[in-house]
């Protein structure tokens, strides 16, 4: 099988705005899980506490197995079930936080993202 074509200049640009998309939504969601934790009423120690695990247990997740260059080398299918339990787990802590609307942006906004990101990723 013949492998794919490289990216024509164009769309080259359209790829690397999509990567940093990508980095900004990574970002976003660390953050939303960071903000879900310290609202939470488990005490001020407790949502502290929670505030910085929520999103370390994500970042160390998605580092193992999903970053560009992960510790883990794992197949397509593996990578694309972590990016979903991270940047699912920060949409249902958005839509915890009582934010529907943005809730459903930031999952559109994502799926669209990751499916582009993983098409142009094959093909560079």
């Amino acid at each position: 099988m013949a492998s794919p074509s490289p990216l024509p200049p164009a769309l080259k640009v359209f790829f690397l705005a999509n990567e940093g998309l990508a980095f900004l939504l990574e970002l976003l969601a660390l953050g939303l899980l960071a903000w879900w934790g310290y609202t939470r009423d488990i005490g001020r120690a407790g949502s502290l506490a929670l505030a910085v695990a929520a999103p370390l247990a994500a970042a160390v997740l998605w580092g193992m197995f999903a970053a560009p260059k992960a510790r883990y080398a794992v197949p397509l299918a593996a990578q694309l079930g972590v990016k979903a339990v991270v940047f699912g787990a920060a949409a249902l802590a958005l839509l915890a936080l009582g934010q529907r609307l943005p809730s459903l942006w930031f999952t559109v906004v994502v799926v669209l993202n990751t499916a582009l990101a993983t098409y142009y990723r094959g093909r560079s």
